[in-house]
């Protein structure tokens, strides 16, 4: 009997996603090659703290799929293709079983069932978690598992190895990619029948952030700038509760508050004037309080620190209190948090509030997949935080381990499919290989001999505050217009880096070089996109200035009017204020009749700029309606 042929996968990424979808191609009978910037064990995904969101209802709320299902359409701003969320939320709670069986140690109740906890933007308790370090826990089971098929000879691991590009064959399908071993530096062509791309998230390009500094987006800005369409990358998502650090931001999981944690500040009370504890999200939001969504959350704080002058300063902070909850409740359910904050703040928040601020934190954008997991690119999946499918305009907490671990039970199994499919055109000759590694390391040679007299971290730092400064929790066209210019500056300044280390080996500074041009480009698209999007969603905040009221037709300044009153317009910066003696800023409102749409992002080689256009999307299942936590959700 002939022996069939071996299906080869190259799975770029070995956090969650990365991991799912090796083991479905290995039980499915294929081979991978799996790439990682470090020891897969080390992967961003191990950070999440707070928990997986999945109806398991063992508290007798009566929860469904459906809830579930409602509450992320809902949170993302009706943003998100809604075949794809309800796929995801249906596998949700075979998925926790399925962790069960692996051995994770989710926390449980005394009479052995699983606890779950409170999240934001949800009402019933649906967040399944062992103790705060549950994506630890899930990562480390998934890894027990490929090691598993490690040992069998069907999963080669490349750890230590860096993503440089794709390959195409001369039929325009993906069948490779350059890597760089980053101790040898040296770099190397690898043929597939498919590649999957599972490389998170591009959180490092606001500088200050709480992701992991290997979460820089560069794999993603590298396929995109290859022909790989972006979809929605307007949309990051600004945590509310972290730690500000002047290295990087850490994350205080959003499980304090599901566990009872306040968000509150001083203040002088209205009627008394007397000094005291103002719960401001309590007050703003009754039906929610401190469990309102993240987008919400961090405005709210932005809000009363930055333009109502309370909280503290330099840098800007509010509390987190925990310290009204008992010692030994808190240990068991947060012990990990807690034990992260004493080490980098001194203080012991069983005792004393902590002090917290909003910081950029995920992705909802990223490569444009259909529900299989295909990008635009033949031969080339995606999934996890890089791609853009299920959260719109804002990711429900603890959606985003389902979402990692879910979408590698999909671009696996698909990812062999394809390979099986007789589809893929003819496979890469050594010519093809050759030439695309030979372009790579001329590339790179070019980078170690850089002699200009630009810094190449001051020139992050800049991007970073750039990026914070114009396209974070509040927007303005005449602010993304200034970004996009200073982008294109930052792009220029690049080819006048100067490198200090123009070694052949663990040339760690020619390969951050290389990724922050990526993370610059990406860095355009984002914005591009926030420009282009008029209209206020999710965690995309746009403030209405002028000149865009002038362009704005009756039927949306009439919406103005009805939300806000009366307003004017700030004679310097052009931005609308109210009336009212609360000076609020006026915000431009949701325009589903333009902007229900899915952002594309493709790239203009020849200019080096985005493109940006829309698409329509899935989004008949639940019908669209304004987005309120001041009272409880409505169906």
């Amino acid at each position: 009997m002939a022996k069939k042929p071996e299906n080869k996968i190259i799975v770029v990424g070995g956090g969650l996603s990365g991991l799912m979808a090796t083991l479905k191609i290995c039980e499915g009978g294929g081979k991978v090659d799996l790439f990682s910037y470090c020891p897969v064990k080390r992967s961003h995904s191990l950070c999440a703290q707070g928990g997986i969101n999945a109806c398991m209802d063992t508290k007798g709320e009566h929860d469904s799929i459906y809830e579930h299902f409602d509450d992320t359409v809902y949170g993302g701003d009706f943003l998100a293709d809604q075949l794809a969320v309800k796929g995801m939320v249906e596998a949700a709670p075979k998925l926790i079983k399925m962790f069960d069986r692996m051995g994770v140690p989710f926390t449980r109740t005394a009479e052995g069932v699983l606890d779950l906890r409170n999240f934001g933007g949800q009402k019933n308790k649906r967040t399944v978690f062992a103790g705060s370090t549950t994506g630890q826990q899930l990562l480390y089971a998934l890894d027990e598992q490929v090691r598993r098929w490690e040992v069998k000879g069907g999963v080669k691991k490349y750890e230590f190895w860096e993503f440089i590009k794709i390959i195409k064959n001369k039929e325009g399908i993906c069948r490779g990619i350059v890597a760089q071993n980053m101790n040898s530096n040296e770099i190397v062509s690898f043929p597939a029948d498919v590649v999957i791309l599972a490389t998170g998230g591009p959180g490092q390009v606001y500088g200050r952030c709480t992701a992991s500094t290997i979460c820089n987006g560069s794999a993603v800005s590298a396929v995109y700038q290859q022909g790989a369409e972006l979809g929605n990358p307007e949309f990051l998502q600004i945590h509310p509760t972290a730690i500000p650090g002047s290295d990087k931001n850490r994350l205080m999981s959003e499980a304090c508050r599901g566990e009872g944690g306040r968000v509150w500040v001083y203040r002088k009370n209205p009627q008394t004037g007397e000094k005291e504890r103002w719960y401001f999200l309590e007050d703003m939001y009754p039906a929610y309080g401190n469990l309102v969504p993240r987008d919400v959350a961090s405005r709210a704080i932005y809000k009363v620190v930055v333009h109502m002058g309370l909280g503290m300063h330099n840098p800007n902070r509010v509390y987190l209190d925990l310290s009204h909850i008992p010692a030994d409740y808190l240990e068991r359910k947060l012990g990990g948090i807690l034990e992260m904050y004493s080490d980098f703040m001194g203080q012991d928040p069983r005792k004393v509030p902590m002090e917290i601020f909003p910081s950029i934190h995920y992705s909802m954008g990223g490569i444009w997949v259909d529900r299989e997991h295909h990008t635009n690119i033949p031969g080339l999946l995606a999934s996890g935080e890089c791609d853009y499918q299920y959260h719109g305009a804002n990711r429900l907490g603890a959606n985003s381990l389902l979402s990692a671990t879910y979408s590698g039970t999909i671009s696996g199994p698909e990812s062999l499919r394809l390979a099986r499919s007789g589809k893929l055109g003819s496979p890469l000759t050594q010519e093809e290989l050759e030439a695309a590694r030979q372009e790579c390391v001329a590339e790179f040679d070019k980078i170690r001999n850089m002699n200009g007299p630009e810094n190449a971290h001051k020139l992050h730092h800049e991007l970073g505050d750039i990026m914070y400064k114009y396209v974070s929790i509040e927007r303005d066209n005449n602010g993304l217009k200034e970004c996009v210019k200073e982008l294109k500056e930052i792009l220029k300044r690049w080819d006048n880096i100067g490198v200090t280390d123009h070694g052949t080996w663990a040339n760690q500074e020619a390969m951050f070089v290389r990724q922050l041009r990526n993370m610059i480009i990406y860095a355009m698209a984002i914005t591009q996109s926030a420009l282009q999007r008029d209209e206020s969603r999710g965690a995309h905040a746009k403030i209405v200035l002028k000149s865009d009221y002038d362009k704005m037709d009756d039927q949306l300044k009439e919406a103005l009017t009805k939300k806000y009153g009366k307003f004017h317009f700030d004679a310097e910066t052009g931005r609308g204020t109210t009336d009212d003696g609360n000076d609020d800023l006026v915000f431009f409102e949701r325009n589903d009749k333009k902007f229900m749409r899915t952002t594309i992002v493709t790239f203009d080689q020849e200019k080096e700029e985005p493109v940006v256009s829309y698409r329509e999307f899935e989004h008949s299942l639940i019908k669209p309606r304004l987005r309120n936590y001041a009272v409880a959700k409505k169906e």
